[in-house]
């Protein structure tokens, strides 16, 4: 069986290695805890993103894109849509490709923004289904 552009996306996306988390939290109960976590579970090597705390989950947690390193490969958007826009634009600044937004995360100018310049861009589909499979 043949699989759809999407299906072909997520598993080019779970390929990656080096995942920033945007909107990572220390809240356990919180989807950008959870995610950070399942990644981190699956042997993923990811990067809390989030300007508001130093930590997540005893990890270095980046304040901003120009504080990750440099070979990062793919960014996932827990964060509100009003936040997901200008976050998208920042990680392509910084060398990002590879995007996956959560639900709820969706931005139609971000999801836009990536078809525009050639970056792969995940969107209504949920990422710990993903890794669940």
């Amino acid at each position: 069986m043949e699989l759809t552009s999407l299906e072909q996306e997520k598993n080019n996306f779970l390929q990656l290695r080096k995942i920033a988390v945007v909107g990572a939290s220390n809240n356990r109960g919180k989807y950008g805890n959870i995610v950070f976590r399942k990644l981190k579970d699956k042997g993923y090597e990811v990067y809390g993103l989030n300007p508001h705390t130093d930590t997540i989950e005893g990890d270095k947690c980046y304040h901003n894109f120009c504080d990750l390193p440099s070979n990062v490969e793919g960014a996932v958007f827990v964060v509100p849509p009003e936040a997901t826009q200008e976050a998208v634009k920042k990680a392509y600044e910084s060398g990002i490709r590879s995007f996956w937004m959560q639900p709820g995360a969706e931005e139609n100018q971000a999801i836009n923004f990536c078809s525009q310049n050639g970056a792969s861009c995940i969107s209504g589909s949920c990422i710990l289904v993903a890794l669940n499979k």
